[in-house]
């Protein structure tokens, strides 16, 4: 007898509709499971475990978070039953998971089947479970779903493939587990009782807010500048010709551009060349997740956790393929399924047909799920709420376009300008003269229509200077943010129809900020820590996210794009089967453990350690009172007597951090020694002594 553990509720009543397909023997409801015939099912609740904390490992001495048992790097990792806040077993998880141990231990049972979600999440949290319940050696087997539906779930039952064959995902869902575990434990820790205020750090969220920070503080910082640009805007054959000039000048080259204006308007403007040509433009690529969100966000303002939840609901429904997927493209083994959905698709009276392309199938862009689409099963209507219709009617229609039997033509016409030998103007256009798949999804033609001219026509030019001036970098978007997280190395792409080979690439080498299945919930955290907010659909940074990506500098923790890319190709490597789960675990260790050890240098010139908040630093030079660390530095505590006293050194002067060893020996000597790195208002870098003058810092060169 089989025992399938599926990873939701819900997934387990989609697979018992599929057992409903291969036996006549009825599914009858037991005390946390179902069983008959051949199979018995049940279901966890997601994660019914979560890492051992750090006192499991190395107990406080205090009882409350402290240096002396950081950082933590466990022999071995331990798993147990989530707790709640209260640090309480929750007893809906115990009385689950007793249920799952005694099945899994059952003696008809020789099969367990892990029906996990289908990514490198679903295949550990099953395992983990089974690796705990499991008393005997049985057949482990895996069962993987690219949708939910009945057909698909039959289909997979008769082809389930031994789980060794799963060990690679399964070892890079436990190394990536264990790697965020040891950033995030020691880290927060670590920036926390440095600083006093809790800092939530993690491998990618820290990466995901100093991303917004950075830009944010561009756009507060960016000072416009005003250029000018010759443009002509003059009738030929009674229709506007624009022609605005490649060369630009600066603010201080008007003369330069009136000299420009009038060698342009003193030789003759003649087209040169005229071209239309007919052509066919192809239809955009089906959705990612990420892509997904992207449009959505767009254009119903809907936020990365709504449209994720909304589309995981219509997947745990069956009317939509699996959605964490990275990929744009359909595997070449799935056309037979294509036509199925066609077929269904086709029903409801939209003009579609299967066709083969490189453009919609493509294995060399799938890591392990194809790209989002309908399934054979139509939803009702009536039975989906707003933003549900939204969201699946986007992933419908887009799947029409892809399959569109109509094709979209378009005329696409250029015209050359000479401007004597001084220039050549380029003007494009397309006029769209058959609909075909924009009947079903957005598509705003970049170019406009041009003026009807001829070959050796004179244009009729008038050039003038126009002032212009430079604009700040936007904030990032639900799309921008998503474009860069994929690639953070890459610029913004200028050109939606450009190869998307640099994208699957760096996507399949671990570059990318998070993944499909974990970017959402990250980004969640963010905005409910209230690091960042997205307003309309567009982040912004908040105070809050400003004091922790400032504070981890100052603390020398360096969290950026670059570390965390590097990180996750170890775990892409971890995939491949190149490197082992403790050979990446290892480089995290390695990268912590030299946070730790940089802030304990004992060189006063580079010391950056602030030591922890509330520690006693020495006496205060106006009132003798104990100058301790603060949350902003260094202060007093004889600001709480009356007429309180107010001296204060701040945390960082001129961007360098003041360590706590200078700050004792400004208090016990009047003097710091020599410290390194200061930087001045002309971002000049400067070394200097800190003195005591009239109780107040200042510099002693």
């Amino acid at each position: 007898m089989q025992l399938i553990i599926a990873e939701k509720p819900s997934l387990a009543r989609n697979i018992i509709q599929g057992i409903a397909r291969l036996q006549k023997d009825e599914m009858k409801k037991k005390n946390g499971y179902y069983e008959g015939g051949n199979y018995v099912v049940t279901w966890v609740f997601g994660h019914l475990f979560s890492l051992a904390d750090i006192e499991e490992y190395s107990p406080s001495k205090s009882g409350k978070w402290e240096m002396d048992n950081l950082p933590c790097f466990p022999e071995r990792f331990k798993f147990n039953l989530k707790t709640g806040p209260d640090k309480k077993v929750d007893s809906g998880v115990q009385k689950q998971f007793g249920v799952i141990k005694y099945l899994c231990n059952r003696r008809d049972i020789d099969t367990i089947v892990n029906a996990g979600d289908s990514d490198r999440e679903g295949e550990i949290i099953v395992r983990i479970c089974v690796e705990n319940a499991l008393e005997s050696q049985k057949n482990l087997v895996r069962l993987w779903l690219p949708d939910q539906t009945p057909e698909t779930v039959s289909a997979g039952l008769q082809d389930l493939k031994n789980e060794v064959e799963y060990d690679n995902l399964a070892n890079e869902g436990f190394a990536r587990t264990y790697i965020d575990w040891l950033y995030g434990v020691n880290l927060t820790r670590f920036a926390t009782l440095k600083t006093g205020k809790l800092l939530r750090v993690g491998r990618v969220i820290v990466p995901i807010v100093k991303a917004i920070y950075d830009r944010d503080l561009a756009i507060r910082n960016f000072v416009p500048e005003k250029y000018y640009v010759i443009t002509s805007h003059e009738k030929t054959n009674d229709e506007f010709v624009d022609l605005t000039s490649k060369n630009k000048f600066t603010k201080d080259e008007y003369q330069k551009a009136l000299d420009a204006c009038k060698k342009y308007n003193e030789v003759d403007a003649i087209v040169t060349s005229v071209k239309t040509k007919k052509d066919t433009l192809s239809p955009p690529k089906l959705f990612s997740l990420s892509k997904l969100q992207s449009y959505l966000g767009k254009k119903f303002k809907m936020s990365m956790d709504d449209s994720l939840s909304t589309v995981q609901k219509l997947y745990e429904d069956g009317y939509v393929t699996y959605p964490r997927t990275n990929s744009e493209y359909l595997a070449t083994a799935e056309q037979g399924k294509i036509k199925t959905i066609i077929a269904n698709v086709a029903k409801l009276g939209y003009p579609v047909k299967f066709k083969f392309a490189k453009s919609i199938f493509d294995d060399s862009k799938i890591e392990s799920h194809s790209a989002l689409t309908p399934t054979y099963k139509i939803p009702d209507p009536k039975t989906l709420n707003e933003r549900e219709k939204q969201v699946y009617s986007t992933i419908l229609r887009r799947f029409v376009a892809v399959f569109c039997a109509d094709d979209c033509l378009i005329e696409r016409s250029e015209i050359k300008i000479n401007v004597g030998d001084l220039e050549e103007f380029v003007l494009k256009g397309t006029v769209i003269t058959q609909a075909g798949w924009t009947k079903f999804d957005d598509y705003t033609p970049k170019d406009k229509i041009l003026p009807k001219l001829s070959k050796g026509d004179k244009v009729n030019t008038c050039f003038k200077p126009v002032e212009k001036e430079t604009t700040p970098p936007k904030h990032y978007t639900i799309e921008t943010l998503n474009n860069y997280l994929k690639n953070p190395f890459k610029e913004d792409k200028a050109n939606a129809d450009e190869s998307d080979d640099e994208d699957y690439k760096a996507i399949f080498e671990g570059l990318e900020l998070g993944t499909e299945a974990t970017r959402t919930g990250i980004i969640e955290n963010a905005c409910k820590s209230a690091y960042i907010m997205l307003k309309k659909d567009s982040y912004y940074i908040l105070p809050d996210g400003e004091y922790l990506i400032e504070a981890l500098s100052q603390l020398g923790i360096i969290m950026d794009k670059y570390k965390t890319s590097q990180m996750g190709q170890a775990l892409k490597r971890v995939f491949r089967g190149e490197c082992t789960i403790f050979d990446s675990v290892g480089l995290a260790q390695k990268e912590i453990r030299e946070i730790f050890d940089k802030s304990l240098d004992v060189n006063p010139e580079l010391d950056i350690n602030i030591g922890l908040f509330g520690e006693i630093v020495g006496k205060c030079p106006l009132c003798d009172h104990d100058v301790v660390r603060t949350k902003f530095g260094y202060g007093c505590t004889g600001y709480k007597e009356e007429n309180g006293c107010k001296f204060s050194i701040n945390k960082t002067i001129c961007s360098r951090t003041i360590s706590i060893s200078n700050v004792k020996m400004l208090l016990a000597t009047g003097k710091t020694s020599k410290i390194k790195g200061f930087i001045s208002k002309n971002k000049k870098s400067f070394d200097a002594v800190l003195k005591l003058q009239d109780g107040k810092v200042v510099f002693d060169f």
